[in-house]
């Protein structure tokens, strides 16, 4: 296999023409109208958080490894004598290629206009982690040693302080960025998934990991088949000019082609944008722990790689000014800001919805602070869009409200939790309460008098159609029963009855349900030899209730 330029951009090339040709490689796929001045920052649990206060999915590291300028090989050749298989580099590790995939079909379901392609998951997991370092993972998909990043200290990196308690990174001063997809603690919290359907939301698991990314990635309405809204979506991953240029090319090579290749024989890519002292060795068969940057030196990031050395001080010149604290750090104390009653019947929104305040020690509103609302209960209501955890950024006057709530099909309570991120105050808890599903009024479809004749059958089966405050009341439960008169609702022995699946007279029927058009239309009835009028009362959860006249008479002599 040829040593073609493009296979890796090493630090240190002896040759200027040649590293004035890496540039002009990752320069050549940027997207319009976006400048590097913004580079290295992300965006933490939405991408449409505040890029200039808020850190993002993962650190600012990444694999700076370019692919090879050919193709890759599809698949090797059944009849290929030496086993060759193409670049090395499209080999994707069975498993890890497997989640991808995975997460592809599963969000083409949730969100099929999303056009997410598993190629860009694949882009991404080896920028991040090398494919979870060449697929060292077991057989659920679980990596073999944690891979972490740096510790979000300010020392080159954005200054996150834990917001975990060390559950995902083990370190409980600052957050670092977790697993194959790399994401930042409270990233997780707010996107975490269970790719593959064990209970769990494991960002050290590929599965959950990439099922996360892609849902991460697909966030709001965004088309990926759209170039500029794909561009969007890999910013809002790592915001970075030359994160996008890599990522965009991989993504480039993985769609002309990959191969699979067992776990844990996936090619490892050697040079990181924080690390300007030489490629990572490779990891011994068992490595500890796995931090997947290198400390970087002090004074921060360069776009691309590299580091900045802080300036000398000049002689004389006074000390610096304390460094005034964040916007987050100010916060004494949310409050609640006029949230109503949390009352919804299943399937419906909510009418109302969670606003809390962060303020001061004096009371003053604090602005642009991230407030977390989750969903805490044996439920499945969700925010609008089917997330259970949404982080809105304080207004001017220190409001954050919640996305609108949506009821699922679980009746009861369920709590939603606010908190500020980054701060260990108290949270607000407020109990939302999700009804079955009620209709307060029941009306028949048709006016014909229902008639028959002894030993005979109706003509035309009872069709009735329910409302709720006059919206249409699909799938409420009801019962019918022939009842022995207006004021005794006990079920009648005579007349008129339904058949059951064997044929025998039925007098009542439950577990019923209105379509979704609120229609409940009832089984064929038939009359025994018994004459008269009689009646039928259907009753619906929520109070409604239909009573309708049955006669049953001889025929007229003509």
């Amino acid at each position: 296999m040829a040593a073609l330029f493009g296979r890796r951009l090493r630090k240190g090339m002896a040759s200027a023409a040649l590293a004035a040709a890496a540039v002009a490689a990752l320069s050549a796929s940027q997207a319009p109208g976006l400048t590097d001045s913004d580079t290295g920052r992300h965006r933490t649990d939405t991408p449409a958080a505040d890029t200039d206060t808020d850190p993002g999915a993962t650190d600012d590291s990444y694999y700076t490894d370019l692919p090879p300028l050919n193709s890759p090989t599809e698949t090797p050749s059944s009849d290929d004598s030496d086993g060759n298989t193409g670049d090395t580099e499209a080999g994707i590790p069975a498993t890890v290629l497997d989640a991808y995939k995975k997460a592809e079909a599963a969000l083409a379901e949730s969100k099929p206009g999303c056009n997410l392609p598993w190629e860009l998951l694949a882009a991404i997991g080896w920028v991040e982690s090398g494919q979870a370092r060449g697929g060292r993972v077991d057989a659920n998909g679980t990596t073999l040693s944690p891979i972490l990043g740096p510790p979000l200290n300010g020392n080159g990196f954005a200054k996150i302080t834990d917001t975990d308690g060390g559950a995902y990174d083990g370190d409980t001063v600052h957050d670092r960025a977790v697993g194959p997809m790399q994401f930042i603690p409270s990233t997780w919290e707010s996107w975490g998934s269970d790719g593959n359907a064990d209970g769990k939301k494991d960002p050290n698991n590929i599965y959950d990991a990439a099922l996360a990314a892609g849902r991460y990635l697909c966030a709001g309405d965004r088309d990926l088949s759209v170039t500029s809204q794909l561009h969007a979506a890999i910013l809002s991953y790592n915001h970075s000019q030359d994160y996008l240029n890599t990522v965009l090319k991989w993504l480039e090579y993985y769609r002309k082609g990959t191969h699979e290749v067992p776990d844990g024989r996936g090619a490892l890519p050697t040079d990181r944008s924080d690390d300007s002292d030489g490629p990572s060795p490779s990891p011994s068969p068992t490595p500890p722990v796995t931090t997947t940057p290198n400390t970087p030196k002090p004074g921060g990031t360069k776009p691309g790689g590299g580091t900045t050395s802080p300036a000398p001080a000049e002689p004389g010149s006074p000390s610096p000014s304390p460094t005034p604290p964040t916007a987050t750090e100010t916060v004494a104390r949310l409050e609640d800001a006029g949230t109503g009653e949390l009352t919804a019947m299943a399937g419906d929104a909510f009418g109302e919805r969670v606003s809390v305040r962060a303020e001061s020690a004096s009371g003053v509103g604090v602005p642009k602070v991230r407030v977390r609302f989750t969903i805490v209960g044996d439920t499945d209501a969700t925010f609008t869009g089917g997330e259970t955890v949404a982080t809105v950024t304080t207004s001017a006057t220190g409001t954050a409200t919640a996305p609108t709530l949506q009821a699922g099909e679980k009746t009861g309570d369920f709590t939603v939790r606010a908190a500020v991120v980054g701060r260990t105050l108290s949270g607000l808890d407020y109990t939302a309460t999700v009804t079955e599903r009620q209709a307060d009024t029941l009306v028949r479809t048709s006016d014909t008098t229902l008639t028959c004749t002894p030993g005979g059958q109706f003509a035309e089966a009872v069709e009735v159609k329910a409302t709720y405050k006059g919206a249409v009341a699909d799938g409420v439960a009801a019962t019918a029963t022939l009842v022995k008169s207006a004021d005794d609702p006990t079920q009648n022995d005579k007349g008129p009855y339904f058949k059951d699946a064997d044929g025998n007279p039925v007098r009542t029927l439950t577990g019923l349900e209105t379509d979704a058009n609120g229609l409940l239309k009832l089984p064929q009835l038939y009359a025994d030899d018994t004459t008269g009028t009689f009646l039928l009362r259907i009753n619906t959860t929520g109070g409604a209730t239909l009573t309708v006249e049955l006669t049953v008479e001889a025929a007229t002599a003509s």
